[in-house]
């Protein structure tokens, strides 16, 4: 729609916002119902419109075809071809075509976006809006302050980025933006990482640099001149991070006397990493709120996002939500997994999850920390680490060359969870449960985003992670699978080495067919056979190795041990091997873990011990033991206390240590923001991202 459209008649703009709909929270449901009862009355009278329509044309085609018929035996005699059905035909298909695009209620033209910026949209290959900026554009462009939650991997960038551009440059604050040199900014963004700030810069300056607008962005790490020479020349729109901007208005760098919009995207972020008195203090500096707009956008809603959405939005603010309280939180085109495996074979286990999973697309894999992060990204290969101890122009290299596919394996912390739009992420694999809902969320979101697919995997130590809180509060219904074994990716590897052989040139056999026929006739394995090993060599495999159910450690065999009693201690499951294994085969067994129904227990032993625990149970009566094929459910360990006090301690074993008391909870959080990584001290050590 032209850009004249935004300013029409009262009344005209009232129909217009009855037609889309500005939200409240508690009218939603109502919304959504009446809009697809009056999209499907629309639809109904445009397929009615259209039968008609068709039957006409088909009426002049047979007209056509008639006339073109008697027409055809004349020009038969004079030589001239007539093309008229042909015509008739595509201009059938182009008005087919336009019709389909009317169907689509979210289309871009349906919407009061300029001439610039629906090119600048097409040239992205956004032809229609998600729903959450469909539904909040037209609230945005009115006036309106707004609450807006949607689930990540949505769009939510775009629904607050596309209505404040229309309104800066053909809409209600048109008139009194400032322009020039020296100007101050229109309009103010604030998000949680030096990551999130530079993406959501990047979409302003490529859809505002259409419109003529110049955005800058403002984040610690990088140097202070560079940021106040932006400022003092005069810039449109200021993104940037919290500690960053409250700086630069100490220096009085930042002067918000010209504001029309403030944004707070990630908002629940910024209290989970103690952003809390910095926002209210930067929220704080506008002099006269009531000519700024507001907009918050947020996936959860905790207490302090409802606190500052009702101390610093208007009374009249608008809620659109398209979570509501619907269980499923986590996004619904993800296949969630969870996977049994040890600490220790991380680095075995993962290369065999990207070839099974990422399907030649990108990967991030997810650590709790910052050590493990490089040191997971120095063992696997082509892989790249990102979090905060990294200086922030090698942090802009490494995300540079993740969006290029320069490498397609990204190690990270909880630095690179939020926000970060990448096409193409079809892996998102964490290393352990995280601590808290929200993460998981968040960093399962990383792929199967617009409208794509992903797989999300979460490996887990059966003896101590306890994933079922996850589940259940997310709303995931995980997949139980175990780890791909190495035959299986011995076969797949086999399968490209024969492919790889088909493209070989045939000029190569004269030179190693002499070798090749000396090879058959000296062996006394088949030409098959022989084949096989020479598949296996080219595809690197020498041998076929085992690996664990339970803590996917490669030449491991997780063994199910049963007897007549119930099995309700690991100490008791110990004194019952003892019975008929010596005391080094005991020792040497690794990851013992009760099952749920309390009536066996599960551990590792080395492949080559296999047969001396298999024939050791002959010797007691009761006993059974067997190689499991899948692993069966297992008791997880119940956290109380956990985040925010001290934990229980694990069940005791009376032996070296193994099952030893555990350590107790990890300290809740600070919100101070020298300390926004650290936890408190009391209740057990804290970590850093």
């Amino acid at each position: 729609m032209a850009s004249g459209s935004v300013s029409k008649s009262a009344s005209l703009d009232k129909k217009k916002k009855v037609k889309k709909g500005s939200i409240d929270g508690p009218e939603i449901e109502d919304f959504i119902e009446k809009k697809s009862k009056k999209e499907k009355k629309t639809k109904i009278s445009s397929d009615d419109s259209n039968i008609k329509k068709k039957e006409k044309r088909k009426r002049k085609d047979t007209e056509v075809d008639n006339e073109e018929e008697e027409r055809s035996e004349t020009s038969s005699e004079m030589g001239e071809p007539m093309n008229l059905n042909k015509k008739k035909k595509m201009k059938f298909d182009e008005e087919e075509n336009e019709n389909e695009e009317e169907e689509n209620p979210n289309a871009v033209s349906n919407f009061r976006i300029s001439k610039p910026l629906r090119e600048a949209l097409k040239a992205k290959g956004i032809e229609s809006l998600f729903p959450i900026q469909a539904m909040t554009f037209d609230t945005i462009l009115d006036g309106v302050d707004l609450v807006g939650r949607a689930r990540t991997g949505q769009g939510k960038t775009l629904a607050f980025v596309l209505p404040i551009l229309e309104s800066l440059t053909n809409g209600p604050t048109k008139a009194s933006r400032k322009t020039g040199y020296g100007r101050t900014p229109s309009v103010l963004v604030l998000l949680p990482t030096r990551e999130l700030a530079t993406q959501v810069f990047s979409e302003f300056e490529f859809y505002g640099g259409a419109l003529g607008l110049t955005s800058c962005c403002l984040y610690g790490g990088s140097p202070y001149q560079p940021q106040h020479v932006q400022l003092k020349r005069g810039v449109d729109i200021v993104i940037g991070t919290p500690g960053r901007i409250k700086d630069h208005i100490e220096r009085g760098n930042i002067d918000f006397s010209s504001l029309k919009f403030r944004v707070l995207d990630e908002a629940d972020e910024m209290l989970r990493m103690g952003f809390v008195e910095d926002v209210e203090l930067i929220l704080g500096k506008v002099e006269d709120a009531s000519k700024v707009q507001t907009l918050l956008f947020s996936a959860t809603l905790p207490e302090w996002v409802k606190h500052i959405a009702s101390k610093f939005l208007k009374r009249d603010k608008k809620t659109a939500d398209l979570v509501g309280n619907e269980k499923m939180k986590a996004s619904t085109s993800v296949r969630h997994i969870v996977l049994p495996c040890s600490t220790s074979a991380r680095s075995q286990l993962i290369p065999d999850i990207i070839r099974c999973y990422s399907s030649g697309g990108r990967t991030i894999i997810f650590t709790e920390t910052k050590d493990s992060a490089s040191t997971l990204s120095g063992v696997l290969p082509g892989a790249r680490a990102l979090h905060g101890d990294i200086q922030q122009a090698t942090r802009e290299v490494t995300l540079a060359g993740f969006r290029s596919g320069k490498f397609l394996t990204l190690v990270a912390t909880n630095v690179a969870a939020r926000g970060l739009d990448i096409d193409d992420v079809q892996l998102i694999i964490q290393c352990e449960p995280p601590r808290d809902v929200e993460a998981y969320i968040h960093r399962s979101g990383r792929t199967g985003r617009a409208g794509k697919t992903g797989v999300a995997v979460m490996l887990y130590d059966p003896r101590k992670s306890n994933f079922s809180r996850i589940e259940r509060e997310s709303g995931v219904k995980f997949e139980h699978i175990s780890a791909p074994q190495p035959a299986d990716i011995a076969k797949a590897a086999g399968a490209e080495a024969a492919e790889k052989i088909n493209e070989i040139s045939d000029s190569v056999i004269p030179v190693f067919k002499a070798a090749a026929e000396e090879l058959l006739n000296t062996s006394t394995l088949s030409p098959t056979e022989l084949l096989a090993k020479a598949l296996a060599k080219a595809a690197g495999y020498t041998e076929i190795k085992s690996r664990s159910l339970l803590s996917s450690m490669e030449n491991s065999v997780t063994v199910l041990l049963q007897c007549e009693k119930p099995i309700y201690t690991p100490s008791f499951a110990f004194g019952v091997l003892r019975r008929f294994l010596p005391e080094e085969k005991v020792e040497s067994i690794k990851g013992l873990a009760l099952t749920a129904d309390g009536k066996g227990a599960v551990f590792d032993v080395a492949a080559e011990d296999l047969d001396t625990f298999l024939t050791g149970q002959e010797n007691a009566a009761g006993i059974s033991l067997e190689v499991v094929k899948s692993l069966p459910p297992l008791q997880e360990r119940e956290s109380r206390g956990g985040r925010f006090g001290g934990g229980r301690g694990g069940f005791s074993d009376r032996r070296d240590g193994r099952f030893g008391g555990g350590r107790g909870g990890r300290g809740g959080f600070s919100d101070r923001r020298n300390d926004r990584f650290s936890r408190a001290p009391r209740g057990g050590r804290g970590r850093s991202w």
